[in-house]
């Protein structure tokens, strides 16, 4: 498998460093971390980010309570489907999509790969359609997934993974591709697991924000995120967990697992050179 990392998305809410730990002015920088593996069986893509539609047209698709409030920048350039044409390939490439959680800045580009099966945890499907609250009502977007018609929904179950427990034998995906679930931001998040050559990477969603909150005993978080990240909880309990869990498999299991999150855009950059350097390599 090759295995390519994508940012597809930027949201740069005021705060600055006080929300990503490194910007100098008055707004900060958040990706939307996705990834494209080239496999076998075709083009999977790990979420999507913003879509071509919310790009067009973002008031008719998406809340503008989040619009504002995360500063979202609407360019075609951050779609995956413009970066995935780039590369020569077409939305009919991609044949399936896994989706961490149904969130409007994770799943805005699914219906422009209209042929893709995507795949994804049942409960967050239910959470999606019963969309409860001020954040529920705004954190989902039906119209961003309303007209996909191949789904394929999962409940944890077979073999852990390091301790964790997992979906295996996604349908029609290699057995290198994986859902763990990581339930707390929402009721269905999962990451997802990759086995390579050089070992796993864990695509951890949202499960956590900012790369030093996985920095074991010393575990930080900036102000900015650590708030949103509670605005955000739908079982904050299960969400600290599963935080914990994390962390210690970071520091444990270091040498065989790779974690990274959605909007960090430090973990990105180095994964995304470090993917384009192997790339140039072979």
């Amino acid at each position: 498998m090759r295995i390519h990392h994508l940012n597809c998305g930027c949201m740069c809410p005021l705060g600055g460093a006080l929300f990503d730990g490194f910007s100098r002015g008055l707004t900060a920088h958040l990706v939307c971390h996705c990834l494209l593996i080239e496999t076998n069986q075709g083009l999977v893509l790990v979420d999507t980010g913003f879509g071509l539609r919310d790009v067009q047209s973002p008031y008719s698709r998406l809340s503008p309570f989040f619009i504002h409030f995360n500063n979202i920048q609407f360019e075609r350039k951050y779609t995956a489907i413009e970066q995935i044409e780039q590369m020569g390939f077409s939305a009919r490439d991609v044949r399936h999509i896994v989706l961490t959680h149904l969130d409007f800045d994770h799943a805005g580009g699914l219906e422009d790969f209209p042929e893709a099966t995507v795949h994804i945890m049942q409960s967050e499907a239910e959470a999606a359609r019963t969309r409860h609250g001020f954040i529920g009502s705004r954190r989902y977007r039906p119209g961003q997934w309303d007209e996909v018609k191949n789904w394929k929904y999962y409940s944890a179950g077979g073999d852990p993974w390091f301790g964790f427990e997992a979906v295996r034998d996604l349908e029609g995906l290699p057995p290198e591709i994986l859902l763990i679930p990581l339930v707390g931001h929402t009721e269905g998040h999962a990451g997802v697991a990759i086995q390579t050559s050089e070992g796993w990477l864990l695509h951890a969603g949202d499960a956590y924000f900012y790369r030093h909150e996985m920095n074991g005993a010393n575990h930080q978080c900036t102000p900015g995120l650590r708030a949103y990240q509670i605005m955000m909880e739908v079982d904050r309990q299960s969400r600290l967990h599963n935080q914990e869990r994390l962390r210690q498999l970071s520091q444990t299991h270091r040498d065989e697992v790779r974690l990274f999150c959605s909007h960090d855009a430090i973990e990105y950059r180095a994964l995304a050179q470090q993917s384009q350097s192997n790339l140039v390599e072979r």
